[in-house]
């Protein structure tokens, strides 16, 4: 299963992320980290439907977002 990790510590809450998410899973988080501001999250319960695309990640001027992607089977194809 694909996911995401967003590093709270760097968010600065620019929610750029939000705009690229293909499935709209990011959204605004009610938490402020250290720096006082609010940061993006995915729900657990949507993490499910991310697919794993880096657009998040690729968008992100502070770095703060990893994406982990689950490995396709040899000849597998996209569905």
């Amino acid at each position: 299963m694909s996911r995401v990790e967003f590093l709270e510590e760097r968010c600065k809450g620019c929610l750029l992320c939000t705009t690229v998410c293909p499935k709209e899973i990011i959204k605004q988080s009610d938490r402020f980290n250290q720096h006082g501001y609010k940061v993006a999250e995915v729900k657990p319960e949507d993490m499910d439907e991310c697919t794993g695309c880096t657009s998040c990640a690729l968008i992100c001027p502070d770095i703060a977002i990893r994406v982990y992607r689950t490995k396709k089977a040899k000849g597998a194809q996209d569905g």
